[in-house]
């Protein structure tokens, strides 16, 4: 198993008019530590209106500047949103094939279509309509890099016979992959042969296990992948602080931990409120309502304290030791590639520092081939 960092570039309150601009400075860091430790890739989101969560809206820019400043350490887009109107198909492909000729072939092209209302809403996307636009976006993008010339006419969007410039540098593309927090979103990944980006934040190993294996049974079924080639490479992420002791680790990491579960829940209460008082139907969101309803009814806030979470291994601490055992267990469940979120709210920038020097002196030559 190989080990990334991932960021949702979160600016705790109080804000100053240098906040921001310390956050950014701060990945930047990091992301040239981690490198130099052979780190696997750095991922972030693409995210819009999440403030103090996520001050990430355009990660393009953040990965040129990762790109210049590292030698090795692969980017990937975690995710592309790809729903009219956050990012017509053919920006996406000129973005990422831009990206992965500036970094010498090294872009993971992650795909996903937003669960907030804050995002869906400010950007008026009908959320009955992601999936459809989601998947016909992914098919135009890889038509974009595999075709000298390209024309079509779908759903969502059309254009006319054109050259789209420039191509990547990985051929036949940049390995896709496609993010999701449901069940019948892991088989759908399989079936259409993208890698996976099992995005389930609180999920117990138990739960873990079965969606990956679901994902690769339905990956096996796939006889016609949506790009050029069959992607069965399996992402998922989670919290993860390492320190010299446990209890350091322990202190560090719990109130941000908790915010971070906790504050996601509560944006899929929002979202499952509503998108049913807005058209009665979750209809591709159903699975948000178990977590309205755990959010509703007081198990969400009780289960995922910090205690909890470590106790079903669904988050990471402790010394080099425990994080070793810990992250073992995610190998066992079959999944290729961690991502480590290293500050999920308030996590000061010289911790982080210390557990990307810590993974990469202690635990990442545990997991060596």
């Amino acid at each position: 198993m190989k080990f990334s960092v991932f960021y949702e570039i979160p600016v705790a309150r109080p804000w100053n008019e240098r906040s921001e601009y310390e956050a950014y400075r701060e990945v930047l860091e990091q992301v040239v530590l981690a490198d130099k430790l052979g780190f696997h890739a750095v991922w972030s989101v693409e995210h819009h209106f999440l403030e103090e969560f996520s001050h990430c809206s355009n990660p393009e820019v953040l990965y040129g500047a990762i790109a210049a400043k590292t030698e090795n350490i692969r980017i990937g887009y975690g995710v592309r949103l790809t729903p009219k109107p956050y990012n017509h198909p053919v920006r996406s492909a000129e973005s990422a094939a831009t990206l992965d000729l500036i970094s010498g072939g090294r872009v993971y092209f992650g795909t996903g279509r937003s669960t907030t209302r804050q995002e869906l809403e400010g950007f008026g996307v009908d959320p009955h309509e992601t999936r459809d636009m989601w998947q016909e976006a992914v098919e135009r993008i890889v038509g974009c890099w595999t075709n000298d010339e390209y024309e079509f006419e779908g759903q969502y969007w059309s254009m006319p016979r054109r050259r789209v410039l420039p191509k990547p540098l990985q051929k036949p593309h940049p390995p896709i992959f496609g993010a999701t927090g449901s069940i019948e979103g892991h088989e759908l990944m399989g079936e259409l042969g993208m890698g996976l980006c099992s995005f389930s934040i609180g999920t117990s190993m138990e739960n873990l296990t079965e969606r990956i294996d679901k994902y690769r049974a339905a990956s096996q079924r796939c006889e016609k992948p949506i790009g050029a080639f069959k992607n069965e490479h399996v992402v998922a992420f989670t919290m993860v602080d390492c320190a010299a002791t446990k209890e350091a680790s322990y202190a560090a990491a719990r109130g941000a931990y908790e915010w971070y579960a906790n504050t996601t829940i509560e944006n899929f209460v929002a979202f499952s409120d509503w998108l049913e008082d807005r058209s009665g139907s979750l209809g591709t969101y159903s699975y948000t309502d178990r977590m309205r309803q755990a959010g509703r009814s007081g198990r969400a806030k009780s289960a995922l304290t910090f205690d909890n979470m470590m106790r079903n291994n669904s988050v990471i601490a402790g010394d080099p030791d425990e994080v070793i055992e810990r992250a073992r267990q995610y190998e066992e469940a079959g999944v290729d590639q961690l991502l480590c979120i290293l500050n999920p709210y308030d996590i000061p920038h010289a911790k982080v520092m210390e557990t990307i020097e810590l993974l990469g002196r202690h635990v990442l030559p545990a997991f060596a081939d």
